[in-house]
């Protein structure tokens, strides 16, 4: 059984649920949610064989340990190199009309990974998962959802290989059963100490954890996945997301099913500072998806975090701080070439950079990759949203 912990400890420092990241000492400590969660710490080897495995040069979200955590991430390995396919399960909560930065990143990932081992990927918009936490009619949850949807399509996944769905559209049936299986394993005190609900929380939400369980069951996508019950499911998330998984992973292998595996990310810092997950309800302590040249260049310079000292001399003389300069914290996520990386990182340090020729390299990077992704979003039509919520079978997903 997975070890478990009680998110609302109250000797913790710091508070790590999908619905709050918080630490009393302002930064998330990794090392600590590893123990505390029982996952384990992703390293070199595994990076080694993933690219082995797949022919390709690890993505840089695992050459610089963006994700940097897993559970039985060697099981799928071992199982794929033995011509044993699995599929990739990943989501998103629909609560805003647009996404950040930090929202991309497990998307761009999970391209990454259905591209270089060539498997399925189902896609959760959990609408009414929003509905029931954000003050959101279903009917804004359910346009949100689609708005998303057009987002997530504009990362470039293969519509031959991805099925995008709903809780609102597609929950019934074999979806369902598998719902009611998990819910008859939880006691509400074990749902109670994973997620920390109270006696003021709604029912809606004690119910919620078996709809984002069951996705890692591939009968639960009798369209896609008839009679591969056994098909295993790789999750890639931020490390927030962990508690639903835990609570999956002990009870999949009382209903007959593998334990999904996980691979997990880091947060994206917000650009004030890490301090955890960045806020939507601040326009200013993220980079969105929307966000023109000029909007970027600004936020940038006016709100980026930065090591860099009170004076130029003194600049000059002591370096940056590395450690808590936002910039490098972004361009590490977003810079692809690792000689410009470790260069830029090498003169910042060393004082030989100053931190407006840093931000200026930040806005000219997340630039480009805004306005790539602009194109793309502006291509996706209604009809192709349709097309990849649509339940069909998908005849070449394994190839």
């Amino acid at each position: 059984m997975d070890k478990k912990e009680d998110n609302r400890d109250e000797e913790e420092e710091q508070v790590v649920n999908p619905w709050e990241v918080s630490s009393s000492g302002g930064k998330i400590d990794y090392d600590k949610l590893i123990d505390k969660f029982g996952c384990q710490r992703l390293d070199q080897s595994l990076v080694d064989r993933v690219h082995r495995l797949t022919g390709r040069p690890p993505h840089v979200f695992l050459r610089r340990g963006v994700f940097f955590a897993h559970r039985d991430l060697n099981e799928i390995m071992d199982a794929y190199e033995k011509g044993e396919k699995f599929y990739l399960y990943t989501g998103r909560g629909p609560s805003s009309e647009a996404l950040h930065l930090g929202h991309l990143v497990p998307f761009m990932f999970t391209k990454y990974l259905q591209d270089a081992f060539k498997v399925p990927l189902v896609i959760q918009l959990t609408d009414d998962e929003k509905c029931m936490w954000k003050n959101l009619s279903i009917e804004e949850s359910e346009r949100l959802a689609r708005e998303n949807a057009k987002d997530i399509i504009a990362c470039g996944f293969d519509i031959t290989k991805t099925f995008i769905f709903s809780d609102f559209d597609y929950v019934g049936g074999a979806f369902y059963k598998n719902m009611v299986k998990v819910a008859k394993c939880v006691t509400y005190n074990k749902v109670v100490g994973i997620f920390g609900f109270t006696g003021e929380d709604h029912i809606g939400k004690v119910s919620f954890p078996p709809v984002q369980a069951v996705p890692s069951f591939p009968s639960s996508f009798p369209h896609l996945f008839p009679g591969k019950d056994h098909l295993r499911c790789l999750i890639p998330c931020a490390i927030d997301q962990d508690p639903y998984f835990r609570m999956t992973r002990d009870v999949a292998p009382r209903i007959g099913y593998h334990k999904p595996a996980l691979i997990e990310s880091s947060f994206f810092p917000a650009l004030q500072g890490e301090t955890g997950k960045m806020s939507a309800s601040d326009p200013n302590s993220a980079i969105y998806v929307t966000d023109s040249p000029k909007v970027i260049k600004n936020k940038i310079n006016k709100y980026a975090f930065s090591g860099g000292r009170e004076s130029i001399e003194l600049h000059r003389k002591l370096g940056a701080n590395l450690e808590v300069d936002i910039p490098v914290k972004y361009l590490s996520f977003f810079l692809e070439d690792d000689a410009e990386l470790e260069h830029i990182k090498k003169e910042y340090g060393a004082g030989r950079m100053l931190t407006g020729e840093v931000k200026e390299c930040l806005a000219r990077v997340l630039t480009e990759i805004v306005e790539r992704h602009q194109r793309a979003r502006a291509a996706v039509t209604d009809e192709m949203v349709d097309a990849f919520m649509a339940v069909r079978p998908l005849p070449d997903m394994f190839n």
